[in-house]
């Protein structure tokens, strides 16, 4: 199972390069309620075929037509609907509000070399924004650290001045538990519910079984093994849960030298101030074992495996958050 969205850019790309032609919708303000976030993406063929959404109703019926029209045009538009009362309540708001959607046609707006780029950050897992001019030709790509507030939040918007809109293309989160335990049962359903895409890893049958997870990916190798062929990037957390040094340690150790934001261990005080005698007896510096949370979770008195599991969640959205 898999949390990974449709590539909205990699779908553009792929049927202007067939000879559909493409033009790709981004929802890049809205005021009071709207059915779609800022930053989503409808791309439609010439024909009106389409996937992905910015709207509901007959506001996405109408970005459509516009998109057909503006196939081949040297010029994005820039769209203003309102969100009737009636079609807020149609797709499950309270009330109405206003979305601006700009329509791009792949190739003559948007370059195909810049969107083939694009959509190759997005296969390698490496963050990028597309940064347009809402008013002119201007786009281009640009890393996290022209917009780290927008990227550490996942949100598009558009800038002070008016005219600059930048849309953040971040990985897909990731969750690595290591240990099939019973904390394991509620946390892998809270972080897909929070968008994460879990995957668990445990070498013993009896605990990392389908019987026990159904549906779920688990890796039945050793731990750093099993990290290392899915690999650890800053989209991804890392808890361990198995209280075993010899599970947990590669784990811990493997996360360490990589560049996950959140890595989290299961264990008492006690129990993690012997883990950090080991990890400093391997050569890790302070600096690096001050990145483990442990006890990992907030401390909200939990009991029970699923509050354990409320406050592991709790924590990662903070740190991932807050940073």
């Amino acid at each position: 199972m898999s949390s990974d969205p449709i590539s909205i850019p990699a779908l553009a790309l792929d049927w202007h390069r067939s000879g559909r032609g493409a033009v790709l919708s981004t929802v890049v303000e809205t005021w009071g309620s709207a059915p779609r976030p800022v930053g989503s993406q409808l791309v439609i063929d010439a024909e009106g075929a389409m996937e992905g959404s910015v709207s509901g109703g007959c506001v996405e019926g109408a970005v459509i037509l516009e998109a057909i029209e503006a196939l081949g045009s040297a010029a994005p538009k820039l769209l203003d609907y309102g969100v009737s009362d009636d079609e807020a309540f149609a797709v499950g708001l309270a009330c109405g509000g206003r979305i601006r959607v700009i329509v791009e046609p792949v190739g003559s707006v948007l370059p195909e070399p810049l969107l083939s780029e694009l959509v190759a950050a997005e296969a390698a897992r490496r963050p990028v924004a597309l940064v347009a001019d809402l008013e002119g030709p201007d786009r281009h790509l640009a890393d996290p650290s022209a917009y780290p507030d927008r990227f550490r939040m996942d949100r598009s918007g558009v800038e002070p001045d008016g005219r600059t809109f930048v849309a953040i293309h971040n990985p897909p989160l990731r969750m690595v538990m290591v240990g099939a335990v019973h904390i394991a049962q509620p946390l892998v359903q809270m972080a897909r519910a929070c968008g994460y895409d879990p995957v668990l890893v445990d070498p013993r049958p009896a605990f990392g079984s389908q019987a026990r997870f159904p549906g779920e990916t688990i890796l039945d190798d050793w731990p750093d093994e099993a990290l290392a062929a899915h690999g650890l990037d800053p989209r991804t957390a890392v808890v361990t849960l198995t209280h075993d040094p010899k599970l947990d340690d590669p784990a811990i150790k493997a996360a360490l030298a990589s560049d996950v934001f959140y890595l989290g261990c299961l264990g008492s005080t006690r129990t993690h101030a012997k883990r950090v005698d080991r990890l400093r007896e391997a050569g890790f510096s302070e600096a690096q074992i001050a990145r483990i949370h442990a006890p990992v979770g907030l401390d909200i008195g939990s009991r029970s495996p699923a509050e354990i599991a409320v406050s592991i969640m709790a924590e990662i959205t903070q740190t991932l958050r807050r940073g």
